[in-house]
């Protein structure tokens, strides 16, 4: 005779539940988490890979140079701790992917993209005696352009450069040349959603001004009206310019002054005049 089960035994059973399906928008942050874990970038060229062995944040995976290239990297190499790959100069692009578009000059490093945690902490964490200042990037694509941002927005003391995550450059070889090792030294905020993050930035107390052409004021007369608050400069890719709704999150339009009524700025070159502009007022 079969034993029967005993019943509080078999009154906590239940069926199996099926499985709760994840909602999309959490798979897809799942599968970006994972993507940008596995994202790796090249740099090539001297100065890019030298400043990126000297800096102690970056995650670094593979270093291929040249004999000449190891040779002019000297000591930063033996400091880094890593072992460099040292090929035939003749073979360097058999070696490297994309090095045949590069100007390498026989160096290259892959690397983890850098991160810089979140975007409160780090345009609030600057020096105490200079206005917080932050480069907004809207739809600017071209890693020239980037990089020469990062370049100057570090010579002029800005907290961060934010972009979005999607339609602006990429950490690359080319940005980094373009960047001359502002890359490693100069936050590069990725992030999600501009006009959220621009939000974000309005609550932290700073002004937001869009620089585009159709702006009444010129921009040394707007900062003149805003005292010391924290400044965040947006600007737009040449042609498509700042979008609709970019220009409504902002507070303020200004321009830029020229002598003529022609004159523009490559965009990369208005971020250098508007970084100076916002240091130089009082």
């Amino acid at each position: 005779m079969q034993d029967k089960p005993h019943p509080s035994r078999a009154a906590s059973r239940s069926p199996d539940k099926p499985r709760t399906k994840k909602p999309t928008w959490v798979i897809d942050k799942e599968r970006a988490r994972r993507a940008a874990a596995a994202e790796t970038v090249w740099l090539f060229g001297l100065h890019a890979v030298r400043d990126a062995l000297a800096n102690p944040v970056r995650e670094r995976l593979r270093l291929v140079l040249t004999r000449n290239a190891a040779d002019r990297l000297g000591g930063v190499v033996a400091d880094s701790g890593m072992m460099a790959e040292i090929v035939d100069a003749r073979s360097f692009d058999k070696a490297v992917p994309l090095a045949g578009e590069s100007v390498h000059q026989g160096a290259a490093l892959e690397v983890r993209p850098l991160s810089w945690g979140e975007v409160e902490d780090v345009v609030l964490g600057g020096d105490p005696d200079l206005r917080p200042l932050v480069v907004a990037l809207d739809r600017v694509t071209d890693p020239h352009n980037v990089g020469a941002i990062l370049r100057s927005a570090e010579v002029f003391g800005a907290q961060a450069v934010i972009a979005p995550a999607r339609h602006a450059a990429p950490e690359t070889g080319a940005l980094a040349k373009t960047a001359s090792g502002a890359l490693e030294r100069q936050p590069y905020l990725r992030i999600t959603n501009l006009a959220d993050t621009l939000v974000q930035l309005k609550g932290l107390g700073f002004v937001l001004v869009a620089l585009d052409g159709t702006g009444d004021a010129t921009l040394p007369e707007l900062l003149g009206t805003i005292g010391t608050r924290p400044v965040c400069l947006v600007l737009g890719a040449e042609g498509p310019g700042l979008r609709d709704k970019t220009i409504e999150t902002c507070d303020h339009v200004a321009r830029i002054p020229f002598a003529a009524d022609f004159g523009s700025l490559n965009v990369s070159n208005a971020a250098a005049v508007a970084l100076y502009a916002v240091r130089q007022a009082r």
